[in-house]
């Protein structure tokens, strides 16, 4: 056998031999807000190294477009919330396995500017003057972050004001690039996303005025995997995962 056959046989039995293993091994699938990739990612593969055989496959994107999915029948074993209202609608859909409802980490929600902008408004007030022009905020129906946002500026009065001013966003890391880019002058985001891109966006002010940011995780009702989907939603807390959470930015719930 020359050698080129006789490397094309031995790389074909090698495949033949990791063929079980890979049809013997347990996919969780784990969908979660946007905000969590970066931390999740890491715990993810924290927990696949605690259950050997084990492969976590994330799934982000805004919490309110991962719920419907759900609700439309994607198989997905544990669901991962920004907020609180998005959860309760799975709670109520039955999609979701109210008795695993917990939350496990907090945020807060920061107003930033590009960092090399030259209108930089200091205030929510500031939000209103001509120079700028263009803010950025999650979707309302889809995206918590938006949610939050709205509250804030209706607290302050301004939301009505700034309405033709408000760029609308797919998820809270949309609101993250269209700032970092310098596509508007403003934007909404989460803390831990404004403190992935430090270099390129810059935190005017902490907002006040909305709903605690608190995130809770929950098995999918029709998970195949519940009893792994529900040692993963208890792997949120333990010192572990929650040393990663910090690490990222995430506070206590």
């Amino acid at each position: 056998m020359n050698p080129l056959r006789r490397l094309m046989a031995t790389a074909a039995l090698c495949a033949l031999a990791a063929a079980p293993l890979m049809a013997s091994a347990q996919q969780l699938t784990v969908s979660a807000a946007a905000s969590l990739t970066e931390a999740f990612r890491e715990i993810g593969a924290r927990f696949e190294a605690h259950k050997p055989g084990v492969a976590v496959r994330f799934n982000f994107a805004a919490s309110g477009v991962l719920i419907q999915q759900i609700v439309q029948g994607a198989p997905v074993d544990v669901f991962v919330s920004a907020d609180q209202e998005t959860m309760d609608r799975g709670v109520k859909e039955k999609v979701l396995d109210a008795a695993t409802r917990r939350d496990f980490a907090g945020n807060t929600v920061v107003m930033v500017a590009p960092a090399q902008g030259a209108a930089v408004p200091a205030t929510l007030a500031d939000l209103a003057k001509p120079e700028v022009r263009r803010i950025a905020v999650g979707k309302l129906a889809t995206v918590p972050v938006g949610r939050y946002t709205k509250q804030v500026l209706d607290a302050a009065r301004l939301w009505e004001p700034l309405e033709p001013k408000l760029v609308y966003a797919d998820s809270v890391r949309q609101v993250l690039d269209y700032v970092a880019r310098g596509e508007v002058e403003a934007g909404f985001v989460y803390r831990t996303d404004a403190e992935l891109m430090k270099d390129k966006v810059r935190v005017l002010l902490t907002a006040q005025g909305h709903t605690p940011v608190t995130y809770p995780a929950a098995v999918v009702s029709d998970s195949r995997q519940a009893a792994l989907a529900r040692e993963f939603v208890n792997f949120l807390f333990t010192t572990e995962a929650q040393g990663v959470l910090a690490r990222y930015g995430f506070s206590k719930p």
